[in-house]
C-alpha cells in the first residue's frame, strides 16, 4: 500500500490546500487528516459524517471523598499542584498516578478520560479519516496513529492502494507519527527566515526515518532570494525541489468556497500543482 504524507516545518504554508488538490486530481485514495490539533482538510472537502468514535489515551485522578482521611500526602507529592482542598483539578492533572500509588487508604483511583474524537466521513473525492483533540489534551501522536490505522483499514477493505496523509506542521510527535512507515513525503515550505529554518528541521526528521522526500516552495515569488537559498539547501542535502508555486489569491478564495485550489487557480498555479502530483505518483510506481 502506498502512503504519501504532506508535511511542513511551519503552519500556513498551503499544505492542506495541496492535499485537497491531490485528492481531486486522483487516482482514488483514502484521505487521512493527521493534523489532529487543528484539522482543517474537512473545511475544503465538506465531509459527510459516517462514523464517530471517542479517543482515550490519558488518565485522570479521582478522589473518593468517603474514603479520604485528608492526610495531605497527595497534595504534597503532586508535582503539578493539581490537588487543592482534596479535589483534583482536571486541567492540571497529568495522570502520572503518584497520588494513587502512595495514598495510604487507597482513596484515589486513576480513571481513563476522553481526550478527543476521531471520525470517518465521505467526501466527493473519497473517504476521509479525521480527528479532533480536546483543548489542553496531550497524546496527539497516539491519535494520529489511530487515524492512520483506520485509513489503512479502509484502503485495504476498499481495495485501494493509496493513502494520502495531510500531516501536521512542526517536528513533534504528531509529525513523527504521520511520517513513520510512509513511502514518500512532500515537505511544503514558503520563503522566509523561519521557513528556511523549519525546512531544515523537518528535512532532518524525514532523513531520520529514511523517507524519500520532495520539497515544494509555495509562494516562491514573495522573496525569490530566500527561495533560492531554500533550493540551495535542498541541493546540499540531495533533496529534489519538485515544484515552485507562485503566490496566488486562489488559495484563499478556494478555502472560502470550500473547493480544491486546483479547480479554481490560474494556469501557472494549476500546472505547477498537477506537475507536482505527477512527480509524487511517479516515485510511487
Amino acid at each position: 500500500m502506498r502512503q504519501i504524507a504532506v508535511v511542513s516545518g511551519k503552519g500556513g504554508t498551503g499544505k492542506t490546500s495541496l492535499v485537497a488538490s491531490f485528492a481531486a486530481l486522483g487516482p482514488p485514495a483514502v484521505l487521512a487528516d493527521c493534523d489532529v490539533d487543528a484539522a482543517n482538510l474537512g473545511l475544503v472537502l465538506r465531509p459527510a459524517l459516517r462514523e464517530r468514535h471517542s479517543f482515550q489515551a490519558a488518565r485522570e485522578a479521582r478522589i473518593d471523598a468517603a474514603r479520604c482521611r485528608q492526610c495531605g500526602l497527595c497534595q504534597e507529592l503532586c508535582r503539578y499542584d493539581a490537588i487543592d482542598g482534596f479535589r483534583v483539578d482536571p486541567w492540571s492533572c497529568e495522570g502520572c498516578g503518584v497520588c494513587a500509588r502512595f495514598c495510604p487508604v487507597e482513596a484515589i483511583a486513576m480513571e481513563d478520560k476522553v481526550s478527543g474524537e476521531w471520525f470517518v466521513s465521505d467526501t466527493a473525492y473519497g473517504p476521509l479519516v479525521h480527528a479532533r483533540l480536546r483543548p489542553g489534551e496531550a497524546n496527539s501522536g497516539k491519535l494520529v496513529t489511530a487515524v492512520r490505522r483506520r485509513a489503512e483499514e479502509l484502503a485495504a477493505s476498499g481495495r485501494q492502494d493509496l493513502v494520502l496523509i495531510d500531516g501536521p506542521p512542526g517536528i513533534g510527535c504528531p509529525v513523527m507519527a504521520s511520517l513513520t512507515g510512509v513511502t514518500r513525503a512532500l515537505v511544503v515550505t514558503e520563503p522566509g527566515l523561519s521557513g528556511l529554518h523549519d525546512l531544515q528541521r523537518v528535512l532532518a526528521v524525514c532523513r531520520h526515518f529514511g523517507v524519500p522526500t520532495l520539497v515544494c516552495v509555495n509562494r516562491y515569488d514573495l522573496h525569490e532570494g530566500t527561495s533560492r537559498a531554500m533550493e540551495e539547501r535542498c541541493r546540499q542535502e540531495e533533496v529534489q525541489v519538485a515544484a515552485r508555486i507562485p503566490y496566488d489569491p486562489a488559495f484563499t478564495a478556494a478555502g472560502v468556497a470550500g473547493r480544491p485550489v486546483v479547480e479554481c487557480a490560474g494556469d501557472e498555479t494549476s500546472r505547477a500543482i498537477r506537475l507536482l502530483w505527477r512527480q509524487l505518483l511517479a516515485g510511487e510506481t
